[in-house]
């Protein structure tokens, strides 16, 4: 398995931010995107994830093959984190929750409201939905903000662990995720030319 991205275009308000994206990741690798805020990282994310439509270009893999990770957690409020998780076992059709609880250490909050929980530990619980979809391929927007220095290392083994099962990563991030083997990509040489002043139409196409 491989995901391939092909002269991808992205866009945000009708505004090309990024164009000519080419990369690929290989069952077992994960690739870091790195470039200034604002840049368009998340909006690449997400055209990736099949999230929003691409202006130009092609994504290869199916979109049901991928999960997506971004700034919100995902989770409901009132649900346990273990309801939580179960809700979105049910929704991936993957059963037990037992693998996702243990990766994040959620054992001990499984019984608690999922408001209850600190910053940190919305966190923890939003990415061990990624542990419950059974999706090969994470797409996952600043995974680690909240999280302290033991559930970054958390993280990067469970990141680890989905890669030696065969599984991939895409993630955009300025922080160190504690992956050394991830290959980096700086998505800066692929910023968008403006529109021309004359061009008005062309920047609501």
């Amino acid at each position: 398995m491989e995901l391939q991205v092909s002269d991808l275009t992205v866009t945000r308000g009708g505004i090309a931010v990024l164009e000519g994206i080419n990369l690929a990741v290989s069952a077992g690798e994960a690739l870091v995107l790195r470039g200034p805020n604002g840049i368009g990282k998340t909006t690449l994310l997400r055209t990736i994830a099949g999230l929003q439509l691409a202006h130009a270009g092609t994504v290869s893999l199916d979109r049901e093959q991928m999960a997506y990770s971004g700034h919100a957690d995902g989770i409901k409020a009132p649900l346990t984190v273990a309801e939580n998780l179960t809700f979105w076992a049910s929704v991936f059709g993957t059963g037990s929750i037992d693998a996702a609880l243990a990766t994040f250490q959620l054992g001990p909050l499984a019984a608690r409201p999922a408001g209850g929980l600190s910053a940190g530990q919305k966190r923890r619980l939003g990415l061990a939905r990624m542990v419950v979809t059974g999706r090969p391929v994470w797409v996952m927007d600043e995974p680690t903000v909240s999280l302290d220095t033991d559930a970054v290392a958390m993280f990067a083994e469970a990141v680890r662990a989905h890669l030696a099962g065969g599984g991939l990563a895409l993630l955009a991030t300025h922080i160190d995720l504690g992956l050394s083997e991830a290959r980096v990509m700086d998505v800066g040489p692929f910023k968008a030319k403006p529109p021309k002043i004359d061009d008005f139409d062309g920047a609501f196409l």
